[in-house]
């Protein structure tokens, strides 16, 4: 029997940090991390847009504004410590039409609320001396946003668990956990172990864990594909940062925006396109299990009924790169078709419940013996560091 003193699911950033954590807290901890993948963050982790976010969106006093503001503050550390490149650029966010105003104006007193300095409303004219291409009717300048490679950041956290005696496991996935009265048992394709607590980090798989010990958890990952465009390096002079357009209220992400990567790549999107499978990373990617179970969960046709005029929209603009511009050019007008070729994409794990609900917040679910992470898209890599203390704290505190 292999004993740990806690056993953390999901080699993702979140998980990654956790393990930090416990281990800042006590440095002579014997951790697990077990990782279905054959390297740290492959998933979500590693296909976002490597975007430090601000924590200007998130209604104030919920678990993204918090964990969103404190956890930028540690990763900043931990960047400087270790000596990881990233830049505060900054963004704005652009109202292109009167109508978005009003909610312009929420996402500014949002952001008051959540401690953000700096923040200012720009005329239509102020907006090209930050983006001299973008064209608006008013936008918020916000100074704190930034880009980091949170692949690089995990790649550290993960070296420094294994120098201090911990251990990360790859190419094993769970199967079964049980909860004792003194302990937790967790079964994998490869060997059974023992720890004080287990934590579900799994990401897209983490309603399956969660239902391993919450055979009645009323919530399932619904995963939306998320896919960009590259611009041509001679187009790049169009972006300066980061662009983002004023989001749908009706819709809980974010638009098709403009970025720019820490390495230098400018990308354009993402859109948020239902997959046919959690790591439905191409639109060819099918995995009938993972369809099926969306299919026959009673929230989804509820959202499709709730969102079926956005989900058209978005299925539109994956398969048609003219509709995709059009979206762009709302902020950026000179950007045409052939200054686009095609990107990578990512997977969103979007925790949905029963009633057709898409889970606003970050979830956890708590056991005798397991936390699990249910619901944690982004800003999910900006809070890593502060999410896990939380849990760290959840679990010495118990």
């Amino acid at each position: 029997m292999n004993r740990y003193d806690y056993i953390i699911i999901g080699g993702g950033i979140v998980g990654l940090s956790t393990g930090h954590k416990l281990l800042e807290k006590n440095p002579n901890l014997k951790i697990l991390i077990i990782e279905k993948e054959n390297d740290v963050s492959k998933h979500q982790t590693g296909n976002n847009s490597g975007v430090i976010h601000s924590g200007i969106y998130y209604k104030p006093g919920s678990l993204k504004a918090l964990n969103c503001r404190r956890g930028y503050r540690y990763l900043i550390e931990f960047c400087d410590k270790n000596n990881i490149p990233y830049e505060i650029c900054g963004k704005i966010i652009v109202a292109t039409e009167e109508k978005e105003l009003p909610k312009l104006q929420d996402i500014y007193e949002r952001g008051i609320q959540n401690g953000l300095t700096g923040l200012k409303i720009l005329r239509s004219e102020e907006i090209k001396d930050y983006e001299p291409y973008c064209t608006g009717i008013k936008a918020i300048n916000v100074p704190q946003a930034g880009i980091v490679d949170f692949k690089l950041v995990s790649d550290k956290i993960a070296v420094q668990i294994q120098n201090k005696g911990s251990y990360i496991h790859f190419r094993e996935k769970v199967t079964e956990i049980k909860e004792k009265t003194d302990y937790a048992e967790v079964i994998t394709n490869k060997e059974v172990y023992q720890a004080k607590a287990v934590i579900s980090c799994a990401g897209l798989e983490s309603d399956r864990i969660a239902k391993m010990t919450h055979r009645n958890l009323n919530i399932r990952i619904v995963p939306f594909r998320g896919e960009y465009y590259k611009i041509k390096e001679e187009r790049k002079h169009l972006i300066k940062n980061l662009i983002y357009p004023v989001p749908d209220p009706q819709f809980p992400f974010l638009g098709v925006h403009f970025t720019r990567r820490i390495e230098g790549i400018y990308e354009a999107g993402p859109n948020a396109v239902f997959a046919f499978a959690r790591e439905g990373y191409k639109k060819s990617d099918i995995n009938i299990k993972d369809l099926y179970e969306s299919m026959m969960w009673t929230g989804f046709f509820k959202i499709a009924f709730k969102y079926w005029k956005i989900g058209l929209g978005e299925f539109y603009r994956s398969y048609s790169k003219s509709a995709f511009v059009r979206a762009l050019q709302r902020l950026v007008p000179e950007i045409k078709k052939d200054d686009l070729e095609k990107g990578g994409a990512g997977v969103r794990a979007q925790a949905c419940d029963n009633k057709g609900n898409l889970a606003d917040d970050f979830l956890i679910v708590k056991g005798k013996r397991v936390i699990h992470i249910c619901n944690a898209p982004s800003p999910a890599a900006t809070s890593s560091f502060s999410i896990g203390e939380t849990i760290a704290g959840e679990i010495f505190n118990r």
